[in-house]
């Protein structure tokens, strides 16, 4: 893509950066124009906020340079904002102003996500944390916002809002964040970190897993290039060693030096291995909730709820923060008393819990005693013992890890042990309560896969959008239309709800009532979706020809590639298969995935309908 004359807004070049032994970075780069919205994509520990902190100026590399143009203003919201010697949410706020900036901005932004400004920063929960760290770096109205994790700890509404406000915004984007539909929605192109350096792709996140996948693809052909020319070392050293010594030497040390890319090739960053221990076979109905009611400070936070859990259920329940969602869980699992109503849980249940904070975890245990209970050197991972090194390797701990305490790990880290020890528990019903925070992108898609492949019932509560829309199958959201407490099932993920409800919300709920009272929002009138709109039907009648059609189109591609002399008869054209056939097996994947969708909406729409009558 052609790019003005104008030099670039932020450069970093060659960044160079070792902690103790190991080097983090070693040669990246990061260049950013004006007006330009770029995400940083990259696993957990690569050196994503690392590499922001240089950019920020935090932390200097040790080598390498970067330059900021002259006159630019910079913000960065770093992952954990430091509160400390702040009396209130607005001073902090307030901190981030340059000297001409008008400070009404930072009132009318707290205002905006529902805090007063008075709040005491050692108080206050990690949403409003978030929101308050927010207000101090987009009030200035830089020209560069470098933002890590922004939407941690924020419900659903208030990442909508900062959706709207960065759209809005001049500023050039910088973002971390492990939200897949914030990045699709917000960036224009991408910069993945990977082993130390950087590569850029030229769209926004949206194209980036196809095109990783294809690169990633391409470097599996040159290490089996690579495992060729090594068998051909190691067959000329064996039969050639009457060769000039010199030559010996040389072909030697050239071997030698093949072997460690090889080494250095296979230790690419290594892949979390997940599985969940499974449980016993609960029985068919795993809970059965009948108007259930509860209350705090006579406010309701259920009211009425019917539900009906069966086994295999995946059910998702999402809301505003201070909605209720963790009482809910609570109700529906036996944990907390309803004050009105009843919840009778099915046989044989063998429930596995992970909280949204890791509470779980001691800070003062090492990573390697927080999987062993303390208890030597095994863990038990469903009915069979494995040795604590090799079950850390599964989640990309390295064995030199055993002794670190929790206290030092990363907040994707501290993520990674909580399932790792939660997924060792047998299990028929899993409960996971904000599972994706601080978790890499690739880990996620692992995640996901996991959780298609459990046999047992989930509940997830989640804000991540896309983690809903791939995981449930039904999701629980709060119905104020209906009356305070009240709560409303619809059948598929969250971009399903939105397009049933035939609403999407556009102003996040202030965190604590406001100061002054408004007039309630008339509620809106909705008429029952009773069948499948000409566009979804037509959808269903054409999709499995589609899919039949991409299946023999990836069989055909896979084919042609098992052909061994393509490559060294025409390395384009095989380069061209690689692409299609990432290309056709990502169409094939989101063709089922469709099919699935709208077969199960029919299902549940004919299902009410015979309710009805």
């Amino acid at each position: 893509m052609a790019r003005s004359a104008a030099p670039p807004l932020l450069s970093l070049q060659d960044i160079r950066l070792t902690f103790g032994s190991t080097p983090l970075l070693t040669g990246a780069e990061l260049f950013l124009f004006e007006g330009e919205r770029l995400c940083l994509v990259g696993r957990n520990g690569c050196g994503k906020s690392t590499l922001l902190k240089i950019a920020a100026g935090t932390v200097e590399a040790d080598h390498g340079s970067v330059l900021l143009k002259p006159g630019t203003t910079l913000r960065y919201l770093e992952q954990e904002p430091d509160f400390s010697g702040y009396a209130t949410t607005a001073a902090y706020a307030e901190a981030g102003l340059a000297p001409d900036d008008d400070p009404h901005r930072v009132r009318l932004l707290l205002e905006e996500l529902g805090l007063t400004g008075d709040e005491n920063p050692a108080e206050i929960s990690g949403g409003e944390g978030r929101r308050a760290a927010l207000v101090r770096a987009l009030a200035p109205d830089p020209d560069i916002l470098l933002l890590d994790e922004p939407t941690n700890h924020l419900d659903l509404p208030a990442i909508e809002w900062l959706e709207r406000k960065l759209e809005a915004s001049r500023a050039a984007l910088v973002l971390i964040s492990h939200d897949r539909a914030f990045l699709t929605k917000l960036t224009r192109r991408t910069v993945w970190l990977d082993r130390g350096t950087t590569r850029r792709l030229e769209k926004g996140f949206g194209s980036f897993e196809a095109w990783r996948d294809e690169q990633l693809a391409l470097e599996e052909l040159d290490r089996h290039k690579l495992d060729r020319k090594i068998a051909m070392e190691e067959d000329w050293l064996r039969y050639g060693v009457t060769a000039r010594r010199k030559r010996n030497v040389r072909r030697l040390s050239d071997l030698h030096s093949l072997r460690q890319q090889r080494r250095d090739a296979r230790s690419a960053g290594g892949q979390v291995v997940m599985a969940a221990a499974a449980g016993e076979t609960s029985g068919r109905r795993v809970i059965e909730a009948t108007e259930l009611e509860k209350s705090f400070d006579g406010r309701p936070i259920v009211a009425g709820l019917d539900l009906v859990v069966q086994r295999g259920d995946r059910l998702g329940i999402a809301g505003p923060n201070g909605s209720g969602k963790s009482t809910l869980v609570g109700l529906l699992t036996g944990t907390l008393e309803p004050d009105a109503g009843t919840v009778k849980l099915g046989a044989n249940l063998q429930e596995v819990s992970l909280d949204q904070k890791r509470a779980s975890l001691n800070p003062k245990l090492s990573l390697a005693e927080a999987l062993t209970d303390g208890r030597g050197d095994q863990v038990a991972v469903g009915d069979r013992q494995r040795h604590v090194r090799s079950y850390m390797k599964d989640f990309l701990f390295q064995p030199e890890q055993a002794g670190t305490p929790i206290s030092r790990l990363s907040g994707g880290e501290r993520g990674r042990l909580a399932l790792a020890i939660a997924l060792a528990r047998p299990s028929n019903l899993l409960i996971l309560d904000e599972p994706t925070n601080d978790l890499d992108l690739e880990t996620l898609d692992l995640l996901e896969d996991l959780l298609a492949d459990y046999k047992g019932t989930l509940i997830l509560v989640s804000h991540d959008r896309s983690f809903l829309d791939n995981i449930v199958t039904s999701l629980l959201v709060p119905a104020p239309e209906k009356g305070a407490g009240h709560w409303q099932e619809y059948v598929g993920g969250y971009s399903d709800m939105l397009a049933q409800r035939g609403v999407v919300k556009t102003e996040p709920r202030p965190a604590k009532p406001a100061s002054r009272s408004a007039p309630p929002a008339a509620p809106r009138k909705q008429a029952p979706k009773v069948k499948l709109s000409f566009k979804e039907k037509h959808a269903l009648e054409t999709l499995p020809d589609r899919i039949a059609t991409l299946e023999r189109q990836v069989q055909k591609l896979r084919s042609e590639m098992s052909d061994g002399s393509l490559y060294q008869r025409d390395p384009d054209t095989f380069h061209q298969r690689v692409r299609d056939l990432a290309r056709a097996e990502a169409a094939l994947a989101a063709s089922e995935e469709e099919w699935l969708t709208l077969e199960m909406k029919r299902e549940a729409l004919e299902t009410a309908g015979d309710h009805a009558v």
